[in-house]
């Protein structure tokens, strides 16, 4: 089932780009975190996802936001993708999908993994929810949105 707002967000660990683990637990009680899932490192729509996500990265920390990409590809992959559009923030290697499930993050036709962002606050309940595969810059934008009326 997914998650809604005022729910909270299951913590978890997993690799990041540099096969370090990174837990959601960490920010809890000092930043708010935007978590994305998104489909394929290196596809159109996920590379401009993470461009746009790139190019407001200061913006979402001087509002007080961590920004975090999730996927199922590997850490190898990760690092080639960060590497290849600068991309300043966390990529996180959920290769079984079993954080995705948790977050109810579902398969869109039946085949893509879906696209879907959540806004996290410090206190680690989630505020906002945003699910749409085919529009993916607007992820960003809804995310900061959601971020700077935390405050």
């Amino acid at each position: 089932m997914p998650l809604k707002p005022g729910d909270t967000a299951p913590d978890f660990t997993l690799p990041d780009q540099r096969g370090a683990p990174v837990s959601l637990g960490a920010f809890k009680g000092k930043r708010a975190v935007v978590l994305y899932f998104y489909p394929r490192d290196e596809t159109r729509g996920c590379t401009a996802e993470a461009c746009k996500f790139r190019d407001d990265f200061e913006v979402f920390r001087d509002a007080g936001a961590e920004v975090i990409g999730v996927s199922s590809d590997s850490v190898r992959s990760h690092a080639a993708f960060a590497e290849h559009h600068r991309l300043p923030f966390t990529l996180l290697a959920d290769v079984d999908g079993a954080v995705r499930r948790s977050y109810g993050v579902e398969r869109q036709m039946l085949l893509v993994p879906g696209r879907t962002t959540f806004v996290i606050d410090r206190l680690g309940v989630i505020r906002h929810v945003f699910s749409q595969l085919f529009d993916a810059t607007r992820h960003v934008d809804e995310a900061l949105s959601v971020v700077r009326s935390l405050g």
